[in-house]
């Protein structure tokens, strides 16, 4: 009986046998664990974005939300009453800024941030975990907010936003313009940064983020900031007219800045209790199938980039009578 020997194996043979491929994130957003259906997830995401164009009622957040919070935390009719000095005009920026948070960009921006209430550890461990990146979020804020205010308060009077021209039939206003410019740019940017972490498209923070992990939470920041520049909200163009008339850069800052705190403080508030109440929960579901997370960050950016670029690039040339048809819901 003749015994048949197999050749030993290379020693690199046997790394390659036990060595198991591993999935490394390359920043906040894309953690490296994609769905094995990413352009159905992608389509869907953006389908949703669309339909929320569609039953979205620009005038019911604003005026029955938004003005009757202003008006309930001011006390006074907030459109009617002008803003007197300097002390008022800071308290109004706050106010209004609440008064501004539950529209759709915001709302689905902190869906992006949901994922980071996933960590380990007790009740105050999960609390205090998000507080970090909403720190570096604030920077990114803060940054873009007192910058584009100091602005304001030196040249206002002559930007875009500061013109009263009604908006005609077949015609843009000029600050209809710098919204659509404003909101295009930053709903493709969330389109992107949804690819990305659906590994569709490279991550833009692939080599930043080694070296400044916080970079993508201050980016953010920066980007919900941006809404700043091309919000239409009555009670924004208000103290938007107030601080470009003060010609006070100090003063301008100082309002944007609270005006977009003020944006992000209630949903700031709901991103920590869902930590608090649910955060064990949310690590150990991500834990058992990670590419949970990369689907959810996604489709919060598909969402809203899709649904920001669709209504200020298209459903607005529709409202103007410039393309002869919208989609949109009765009440919208």
């Amino acid at each position: 009986m003749t015994q048949t020997h197999r050749p030993p194996r290379h020693p690199d043979d046997q790394i390659r046998l036990t060595r198991t491929p591993v999935r490394v994130g390359t920043s906040t957003f894309v953690n490296g664990h994609f769905p094995r259906r990413r352009g159905l997830v992608a389509l869907l995401a953006v389908l949703g974005g669309f339909l929320l164009t569609v039953v979205w009622s620009a005038e019911f957040v604003d005026q029955t939300v938004g003005d009757n919070v202003a008006n309930t935390l001011l006390g006074h009719d907030a459109k009617e009453t002008p803003i007197q000095g300097i002390a008022a005009g800071v308290l109004f920026a706050f106010v209004s800024g609440i008064a501004g948070t539950f529209t759709a960009c915001n709302i689905a921006a902190f869906g992006a941030l949901a994922p980071l209430t996933g960590s380990t550890g007790g009740r105050w461990s999960r609390f205090a975990a998000p507080l970090r990146p909403l720190g570096w979020m604030a920077v990114g804020m803060v940054t873009v907010s007192a910058a584009y205010g100091a602005v304001v308060g030196l040249v206002g009077t002559s930007m875009p936003q500061f013109s009263t021209a009604p908006t005609t039939p077949g015609g843009l206003s000029p600050r209809s313009i710098q919204s659509m410019a404003v909101f295009g740019v930053i709903g493709l940017v969330m389109v992107y940064l949804g690819l990305a972490s659906l590994g569709v498209v490279p991550d833009p923070f692939a080599r930043i983020a080694p070296r400044h992990p916080n970079a993508p939470m201050v980016f953010m920041g920066a980007l919900i900031a941006g809404f700043l520049i091309g919000r239409p909200f009555a009670l924004f163009r208000q103290m938007f007219r107030d601080a470009a008339e003060s010609g006070n850069p100090l003063y301008g800052a100082a309002a944007f800045t609270l005006q977009s705190i003020g944006n992000i403080v209630i949903m700031a508030v709901l991103f920590l209790l869902l930590a608090w109440f649910a955060g064990s929960r949310l690590q150990r579901w991500f834990a058992a199938r990670p590419s949970r997370l990369a689907v959810l960050t996604a489709v919060a950016f598909l969402v809203a980039g899709a649904f920001t670029f669709l209504y200020w690039d298209v459903r607005l040339l529709a409202r103007r009578e410039i393309i002869p048809w919208y989609p949109t819901a009765p009440w919208a």
